[in-house]
């Protein structure tokens, strides 16, 4: 029977040879997945699709504005300080 040292040893020399083999192989995927996009002429959002756009970025027009500092607030989320307490009309932004 082996040792423990004996073991870690083989062990050490499989990882090693398990991440050659990955390289050699992942470079062999990525050849042919080159080449197929070539062929084909994919483009990156073929490929990864588009990125929506969150709910915040479609209505992204402050309406309330605080009038020293000139912060603003969609009126979503959580209220900021400088409207706490206040009524949010008076910091309305009018078209």
């Amino acid at each position: 029977m082996a040792t423990y040292k004996e073991l870690l040893a083989r062990k050490q020399e499989l990882d090693a040879e398990i991440e050659q083999a990955r390289q050699a192989e992942a470079q062999v995927a990525l050849a042919n997945v080159r080449e197929t996009i070539a062929a084909f002429g994919f483009t990156a959002d073929d490929l990864f699709g588009t990125r929506r756009k969150s709910r915040s970025a479609s209505n992204g027009a402050p309406r309330f504005r605080h009038p020293e500092t000139g912060e603003t607030w969609g009126g979503r989320g959580p209220r900021p300080r400088w409207l706490k307490g206040k009524d949010p009309e008076q910091f309305r932004v009018r078209d």
